[in-house]
């Protein structure tokens, strides 16, 4: 059975693109509170990209604000991604001890999610739940891409930053091949930083498209020992005048670029 890194290699290779499309179905941008037009956009966005991303990642908040129903949909959601793409659940988990297991069960037994995002600030104990199948992965916060990132992230801890020592330990952690790092696109510099540090580590980078990060640098130096999913959600989702022709044209535009970076 392949690790979930070995999966990540894999489904580039076979798709040549590093797309992960983000799925924030934010009902303020599409000016509704119906769930079943939410549905019908988050099925549209799936259809209209599957065959050019490698992940998926659907944001928890955005579901659960709903109660049950925004559950259900998010278990309709990730049936209907199947085996196309592989699934990152957006959801920061970041508990430890018997809170732990039971959010590794629910994300991986029961949503059946191919992975997830989990907040280190707890230490070893909040991440190691989470791996013990290999096949399961985990993409730790280390840098992220929004602005007040550094009041923590940034803090100097001896000669070395906080989020260095994140990369660090997250490498450790590593043993079954399934650790990765999540390191936002506008900290181009903690980006090279970071994949010097922690070579072979997947990363998932987000905050390229509507937060301003750079897609070539990000592409460039994610790829570079290692490998990298490049993060769109609302700059997919809502392109244009949100129908599924706009919205794979955009994604086409993000992959073909992807393209000629990866092979330049």
């Amino acid at each position: 059975m392949k690790t979930f890194n070995e999966r990540i290699k894999s489904v580039i290779k076979s798709k040549k693109s590093c797309l992960c499309v983000g799925l924030d179905m934010d009902p303020r941008i599409l000016n509704t509170t119906n769930l079943e037009v939410l549905k019908y956009h988050t099925r549209l966005v799936i259809d209209a990209t599957r065959d050019l991303a490698i992940a998926f990642k659907p944001n928890f908040a955005f579901f659960e604000r709903w109660g049950s129903a925004g559950f259900k949909w998010l278990e309709e959601t990730v049936g209907y991604i199947g085996e196309d793409a592989l699934t990152i659940a957006d959801a920061k988990r970041g508990d430890i001890g018997n809170t732990a297991i039971q959010y590794a069960e629910s994300i991986f037994s029961h949503f059946c999610f191919d992975s997830v995002t989990l907040n280190p600030y707890m230490g070893a104990d909040s991440i190691k739940p989470f791996l013990g199948d290999p096949g399961k992965g985990v993409f730790i916060l280390c840098k992220t891409s929004n602005p007040s990132s550094q009041e923590f992230q940034d803090l100097k801890l001896g000669k070395k930053s906080l989020f260095e020592i994140v990369a660090e330990a997250s490498l450790k952690l590593n043993k079954n091949k399934n650790v990765g790092l999540v390191v936002g696109a506008t900290a181009q510099k903690e980006l090279e930083s970071i994949r010097s540090l922690a070579p072979d580590l997947p990363f998932l980078i987000p905050g390229v498209g509507a937060q301003g990060g750079d897609l070539y640098q990000s592409v460039k130096i994610g790829n570079k020992n290692g490998t990298a999913l490049i993060n769109i959600s609302r700059g997919i989702s809502f392109a244009g005048d949100m129908s599924k022709t706009e919205i794979r044209l955009e994604a086409k535009k993000y992959v073909e670029r992807m393209r000629e970076i990866l092979g330049g």
